[in-house]
């Protein structure tokens, strides 16, 4: 599965929530989709491809193939 780096934005959209709701469940550990780490003031997400399929039940490949072609 080579679908490069997962933006929060696009695991917001496979999960049909908000980006604030995947920033907070991976900050507070309870969202089991990848990793949040507070670098200074900012924080960084790293969200895996195997784990948000996982949760979701989605084809990530296939899901994220047609929200990158939307936005061209």
């Amino acid at each position: 599965m080579d679908t490069g780096k997962i933006k929060v934005t696009e695991a917001a959209a496979v999960l049909h929530v908000s980006d604030q709701f995947v920033r907070i469940g991976l900050q507070r550990g309870i969202l089991p989709i990848g990793t949040a780490i507070k670098m200074s003031s900012k924080w960084t997400y790293q969200i895996s491809p195997k784990l948000l399929a996982d949760y979701s039940g989605a084809d990530i490949e296939k899901e994220l193939a047609q929200l990158r072609s939307e936005k061209i």
